[in-house]
């Protein structure tokens, strides 16, 4: 039996009708999607739809179209956000502004990586799960270069024992590149990303970090943006960053 069907959107997308939900996940054109619909071949949630004026949320909603799944394609999203501080990445932190509130876009972004509350700099921000993984996961060899500024001058014992690898809770950093910008401000690049390493390494050899500012993943760099502000990757960085990461089938 044909129904219609109640259907509520989230925050973050709109309801569209299903015609054109039909329509842009390319299983048809928006005007057969209609005929397809009155003859109570689409249904939704379960229940088959038949009134052309039915929204959906591509969110939430379950579509099939003749018993089969249809999934509407979504354009691929690449930001660089300039992290300021007092942000966190994850939305767990229920009451603190999220990195995700600064990016003004339909699409459901996810930032790549971690940079803690007090931290700034460069963060990656895709809906691009493939480019999630690589650069999240340890398995994956990739730079991250972070601006480090210390409480008290660093010596050059210190700096050494950070490039060649220091304990933390039991387990030894990975060996790191590390060059001095000042008496207290230094470079360094990791191919790991353990929670607050960089502090927690800087702390190993007796000093402390006041600023860390990250200013490259792997070959994107952050320049020309204040804090807060953020800018699409162009083709040409999102070309070398799929090149970097082995992902040379861009869709």
């Amino acid at each position: 039996m044909a129904a219609q069907v109640t259907i509520f959107a989230g925050p973050e997308m709109p309801l569209i009708r299903l015609q054109k939900f039909l329509s842009e996940a390319g299983v048809c054109s928006r005007r057969k999607g209609e005929d397809h619909i009155r003859s109570g071949h689409v249904t939704v949630n379960g229940e088959v739809v038949t009134i052309l004026g039915t929204k959906v949320d591509p969110d939430s909603d379950t579509v099939h179209l003749n018993g089969q799944l249809v999934v509407r394609s979504e354009r691929l999203v690449y930001v660089m956000l300039n992290k300021p501080q007092r942000v966190v990445t994850s939305c767990r932190h229920r009451g603190e502004p999220v990195v995700t509130d600064l990016v003004d876009l339909p699409q459901r972004l996810f930032p790549v990586g971690r940079l803690d509350k007090d931290s700034t700099g460069l963060l990656l921000m895709t809906n691009d799960g493939r480019i999630h993984h690589r650069l999240s996961h340890p398995s994956f060899d990739h730079d991250k270069e972070y601006d480090v500024t210390v409480q008290q001058p660093i010596d050059e014992a210190g700096l050494t024992a950070m490039r060649k690898g220091v304990r933390l809770s039991g387990v030894m950093t990975r060996p790191a590149r590390v060059s001095r910008i000042s008496a207290k401000r230094f470079t360094i690049v990791l191919k790991e990303g353990r929670n607050r390493q960089i502090r927690r390494m800087v702390e190993k050899v007796g000093n402390r970090v006041v600023r860390l500012h990250r200013i490259r993943v792997a070959d994107l760099k952050l320049e020309g943006l204040g804090k807060g502000e953020w800018r699409h990757l162009t083709k040409g960085e999102v070309r070398q960053l799929l090149n970097t990461l082995q992902l040379n089938d861009h869709r």
